[in-house]
């Protein structure tokens, strides 16, 4: 009763914690830590999606800056050349990442380990390539494309303390929607997927469809960041979507632990915190992220969030002993 108790209010807290954050900065004059904070949102949304795609179906990829490209660029492409209003340009734009992750998804199914990771990386070099050298020069080439802030029921979102609470609540309908995905009959299937697709198809799991599935879901929370990103930044260059990003997410994932809700996040703020902790070092980036990844490898297998479940569980195994040997 006490632990149910108890469970409800540290919720409460950590919500008034987030509500009250943006005031928080303010007040310390800190307010670069609301733009960081947004930047995390989007971030966490992104990884999140990638962790459906390899944390729950076991599909590595290596080329989600090309989803988090088509969804900044399809939603500024289409306000600026048609002027349709940027929240609705935002879910076209996903929808359109979405989309075409299945395509890819679709012939790519049949692939495994490595000969995946090389055509999602295969695809997100040709998704640069198109931006860099487009026909016409529609999305801007190396010069890029600026566009407005998010206009929501009439209220501008040009301010970091606005959009932070756009991000919050977006953040929060992401999760809550994967949280219902990977706890349906649909994330089962994922996960009998990761742990043996042979197995899963035996027992009549449509392998190629939850496969296709489980990589359009990704795109599609990745596109979105990749829309919340424009109209955060207000401008959009090729250099953004390279491989470098890719990586990153992958970096994020691996780092906070897959197969949760709760991993992508510990991952998205701790890894992002830390690149931008060491800002003056940007040109040693990826090596910043190899060291990482090397981290999780060798001393952190099951990722931050991971290791900080076993070392609770082996806690409370403890204080579960010392209470039966004082009894």
């Amino acid at each position: 009763m006490e632990k149910n108790k108890k469970l409800p209010v540290a919720k409460i807290a950590l919500c008034m914690v987030l509500l009250a954050l943006p005031f928080l900065f303010t007040a310390v004059g800190f307010q670069y830590g609301v733009l960081v904070c947004c930047f995390a949102f989007l971030y966490i949304i992104a990884v999140s999606g990638l962790d459906i795609d390899f944390g729950y179906c076991g599909q590595i990829s290596m080329g989600h800056a090309a989803f988090f490209a088509i969804g900044a660029y399809g939603s500024v492409m289409l306000h600026q050349y048609f002027h349709i209003p940027i929240i609705f340009t935002m879910v076209i734009a996903t929808v359109l990442a979405a989309a075409v992750g299945a395509v890819i998804a679709y012939p790519a199914s049949k692939l495994v380990f490595h000969f995946l990771s090389l055509a999602t990386i295969a695809f997100g070099e040709i998704v640069y390539s198109l931006l860099l050298n487009s026909p016409k020069g529609v999305t801007g080439n190396a010069v890029g494309m600026f566009t407005d802030s998010i206009n929501l029921l009439g209220f501008s979102l040009s301010s970091n303390e606005s959009f932070y609470y756009f991000g919050l609540a977006c953040t929060a309908i992401f999760l809550m929607a994967k949280w219902l995905m990977v706890n349906s009959k649909v994330g089962r299937a994922w996960v009998a997927i990761r742990e043996n697709p042979h197995a899963a198809g035996g027992m009549g799991i449509n392998v190629t469809k939850y496969k296709v599935m489980a990589f359009a879901v990704s795109a599609f929370y990745t596109g979105f960041a990749g829309a919340m990103y424009a109209h955060l930044v207000r401008y959009i260059g090729p250099d953004t979507f390279t491989q470098k990003q890719s990586v990153m997410f992958v970096t994020m994932m691996l780092f906070g632990g897959t197969g949760s809700i709760l991993g992508p996040i510990v991952g998205a703020v701790l890894v992002f915190s830390i690149t931008e902790g060491l800002r003056m070092f940007e040109q040693y980036q990826m090596l910043i992220y190899g060291a990482l990844l090397l981290v999780v490898i060798v001393a952190l297998p099951g990722g931050v969030y991971g290791e900080m479940k076993k070392l609770a569980g082996k806690l409370l195994q403890k204080g579960k002993g010392g209470e039966k040997s004082a009894a």
